[in-house]
């Protein structure tokens, strides 16, 4: 499958967002499970992260096939990033897509961003997304338990931490 990595464009948001939202709820990654969750609609609001981070999406032929947040060093969106630290956020293929180098290809231009402007590059995500693990750790991002962290107060939910030294 040939495709390209790009900047989002505002054409693509409505697009990504329903990927992302769709590709979190059908994988069972939302807490609450369905479209009423808080963070189903913060997944669908690329125009959001667009203003405060860098939207990067894979594209063929006028198609949108997944997308990912880069957060660089500094970042308003930065949930767990150190001072020096990019970050990724919110990645996502579609169906359609999911197992042709489009997942890793978005991670990779992340990586590629961030070498110059960074010491290393950060993400988190949950113990089940073990497609997710994979593409990180064959990227040479090593699993880093202490920075494991709970997004949500007072819950069991945690969300593992990836890190690249670069």
């Amino acid at each position: 499958m040939n495709f390209l990595i790009r900047p989002a464009e505002p054409a693509d948001y409505e697009t990504l967002g329903d990927i992302t939202a769709r590709a979190y709820l059908n994988d069972g990654l939302l807490a609450f499970g369905d479209e009423d969750d808080w963070y189903f609609q913060e997944l669908r609001n690329v125009a959001k992260r667009a203003a405060a981070a860098d939207v990067l999406v894979a594209a063929a032929d006028d198609r949108i096939l997944g997308g990912v947040t880069y957060v660089p060093s500094g970042g308003p969106l930065a949930e767990l990033a150190r001072p020096g630290e990019a970050e990724i956020r919110m990645l996502a293929v579609a169906d359609e897509a999911r197992g042709h180098g489009v997942g890793q290809s978005l991670v990779q231009a992340c990586v590629d961003r961030a070498t110059a402007t960074a010491t290393g590059v950060v993400l988190c995500t949950q113990p089940t997304m073990h497609s997710a693990h994979r593409i990180y750790e064959r990227l040479g991002f090593v699993r880093v338990p202490e920075r494991d962290w709970q997004p949500i107060p007072g819950d069991d939910f945690t969300l593992l931490t990836y890190e690249l030294t670069l």
